[in-house]
């Protein structure tokens, strides 16, 4: 039982190991290997026992299954089955692909578990509406510390309520709870499998939906009216808001910068912009 957060790139020990034979590591570059490792592997279980017990106990606490390609019989189709049964994620991947190491005896089945559990969109917005009527959404966010520290900001700003995208997000592991250091406990948090679909269900109760921009001839954030109930729109780093979340947005607002400078880290643009929701609250 241990924890993931790098989808399914190649596996960080592959490589590494190779050159750890080659030459002599020095002790701080073999503790990063290791504890890279062990990122690698956070919050997952394998096995097809292991898994099929999970699921049929607390199939709540897992977010995702991955099932190696070409792997069958009636066992591993049990696992599957339970799993779509409870609408967990299945996936199919190749075995170099899969985001544990070689040696572990994993049948080829492998669940990503979550650190917290998940509300209906619909069970989030109607919370939402009672408290303050701020939501956060955030379209693909797939760096698990980045993720980490926008949860830990929007406790702290009162943004309570946060979707995620489902298929395009860095799943809830351990590496993001502590990342937020505890704040996900305290959070409201739903999937989204279709973020522009939230985003409607969003208006329709009444929600006005700003996106975050780069792009400095849009509307300042310190010139936005804030007031009423509201969705923020935040972005992956590099690529921001898709384009069809962006035109789905109500309202797109950038942060101000000096000079040619147009690119500040996801959290930090999240957190300048909470709080700057949370200061207009006050001052109103």
């Amino acid at each position: 039982m241990v924890t993931s957060h790098k989808s399914y790139k190649k596996a960080p020990w592959s490589s590494k190991k190779k050159k750890a034979q080659q030459s002599t590591f020095p002790v701080q570059e073999i503790q990063e290997i290791q504890k890279e490792i062990q990122e690698a592997t956070d919050g997952l279980l394998w096995g097809i026992n292991t898994v099929h017990e999970a699921l049929r106990k607390n199939a709540r606490s897992l977010s995702e299954l991955l099932v190696q390609k070409g792997k069958a019989g009636p066992k591993v189709q049990e696992v599957i089955d339970l799993a779509r049964q409870h609408k967990i994620k299945v996936r199919f991947v190749e075995a170099e692909r899969l985001p544990i190491p070689r040696n572990c005896r994993h049948q080829g089945v492998i669940a990503r578990q979550t650190e917290a559990e998940f509300l209906s969109l619909q069970e989030l917005v109607e919370q939402t509406k009672a408290d303050n009527g701020r939501i956060l959404l955030l379209d693909s966010i797939q760096d698990p510390r980045n993720l980490g520290s926008i949860l830990r900001s929007a406790l702290a700003a009162g943004f309570q309520s946060i979707i995620l995208t489902r298929e395009r997000s860095a799943p809830l592991t351990g590496t993001v709870a502590r990342a937020s250091a505890g704040a996900i406990a305290h959070l409201r948090l739903a999937q989204a499998v279709n973020l522009v679909a939230a985003l409607e269900l969003l208006k329709e109760q009444g929600f006005w939906i700003y996106g975050s921009v780069a792009e400095q001839d849009m509307p300042s954030i310190y010139t936005t009216d804030f007031s009423g109930q509201l969705g923020l729109v935040i972005g992956s780093e590099g690529k921001g808001i898709r384009p069809l979340v962006r035109k789905h947005c109500d309202q797109l607002v950038t942060i101000p910068m000096a000079g040619d400078f147009d690119s500040l880290n996801a959290s930090v643009a999240a957190a300048l912009i909470m709080f700057e929701v949370v200061r207009q609250g006050k001052i109103t």
